[in-house]
């Protein structure tokens, strides 16, 4: 299987809120961050952010584009789901993938909401 092809899998695992077969795509020490909300250790932790306690159902996530150089995958896409406040998230991300020997070593996904469902104070 490619790099791709598992990143693939991996979203593919996301929008079903399979967590086997998310799991199956990490190594064992896998390292996820993403900046300024949170930095995990290990598949313990990864499994259980997996479905946040603030969300209420399966996300939909859209992979844009891939891009790959040499251990690294860089995914553009977006996510929607729906929150257990009523509300959504409609955001982009960019996550970045490290890879050893066929596996998600280290993973920093940046999120950013789309401008027209973010909270009135970040409007400017």
């Amino acid at each position: 299987m490619t790099n791709k092809q598992v990143v693939e899998k991996y979203m593919d695992g996301f929008n079903a809120s399979d967590h086997e077969k998310i799991l199956s795509c990490l190594t064992d020490d896998v390292t996820w961050d993403m900046p300024g909300f949170f930095h995990l250790e290990g598949k313990e932790q990864f499994d259980k952010e997996i479905e946040s306690d603030a969300s209420d159902g399966k996300p939909v996530i859209t992979t844009i584009r891939l891009v790959e150089e040499g251990n690294i995958i860089v995914a553009e896409g977006a996510v929607k789901c729906k929150m257990k406040n009523g509300g959504m998230l409609d955001a982009v991300f960019c996550d970045v993938f490290h890879f050893e020997k066929g596996k998600i070593k280290h993973l920093t996904s940046y999120l950013m909401h789309n401008k027209q469902t973010m909270p009135q104070t970040f409007t400017g």
